[in-house]
């Protein structure tokens, strides 16, 4: 992999999960990392560059649409660019059937898990055309293509995002940025294994459905966000990359 040095990149829902993995990753290859989390990831941050890497944590609600254009700025003000971002913040509703879903859930899933990934494209996007490029990764999800039982607020944002990837991509690919959408499977994330202990007999159930027979790892989606980031993937653009040991096939 192309070193990333003299890079900044940004991450969001950086403070566990794919979004920390995908930090890490940033980091070793040599980009300064900004780690945003609704939660200041300090402690993660703090570790990277215990460890020499440069990174710095950014506390930032991504439905606040102030707030990210804030955060973009301060990044540029910062460290002068911004070349690679993983819009990765999200959330998940209640796992009930959908004329269950309240109106606050579903509005509060739309703020985070659609908007969120508007919000920060579009601050983005408006940094990147001023400095001549860049590269944008959003987390989708597996269930971006499909759909799981119980799920529907989660689900339809995430293939929203889908779709607002594909269309900025054309929008905005002669101009140097290229927008790319990661669709992880089932990933061992706190966010999973707060689904598993709530059902136990889960990680059986799903594990007998993934063509590989196991949950994927973060590292795994951070590989691929890292490539999707790099030169070597220069042609792909408008993309939703299925990382999912060959569930959505199967």
């Amino acid at each position: 992999m192309e070193t990333m040095n003299e890079k900044v990149a940004m991450v969001t829902g950086a403070a566990a999960g794919i979004g920390l993995a995908s930090a890490e990753a940033f980091a070793k290859v040599g980009a300064t990392v900004v780690l945003v989390d609704i939660n200041e990831p300090k402690e993660q941050a703090g570790k990277l560059v215990s460890e020499g890497y440069k990174a710095v944590a950014y506390r930032c609600d991504v439905s606040d649409t102030r707030a990210v254009k804030e955060m973009i700025d301060w990044t540029v003000a910062t460290y002068g660019r911004l070349d690679a971002a993983l819009n990765n913040a999200g959330i998940q509703t209640p796992q009930r059937p959908m004329a269950e879903i309240t109106d606050e859930e579903f509005d509060r899933t739309v703020a985070v898990d659609l908007k969120g990934v508007w919000n920060c494209m579009r601050y983005e996007i408006i940094q990147m055309l001023q400095q001549g490029g860049g590269a944008i990764v959003n987390t989708s999800s597996q269930g971006g293509v499909t759909g799981f039982p119980g799920q529907a607020a989660y689900i339809a944002c995430k293939h929203a995002v889908i779709g607002l990837t594909r269309t900025a991509a054309i929008d905005y690919s002669a101009k140097g940025i290229r927008i790319n959408a990661v669709c992880p499977g089932v990933i061992r994330t706190p966010m999973a294994e707060e689904l598993i202990r709530r059902n136990p007999d889960l990680e059986k159930e799903l594990v007998r459905d993934i063509p590989a027979g196991r949950l994927g790892k973060p590292e795994e989606i951070a590989n691929a966000v890292l490539w999707l980031c790099s030169p070597q993937a220069s042609f792909v653009d408008g993309h939703a990359l299925l990382v999912d040991g060959a569930f959505s096939i199967h």
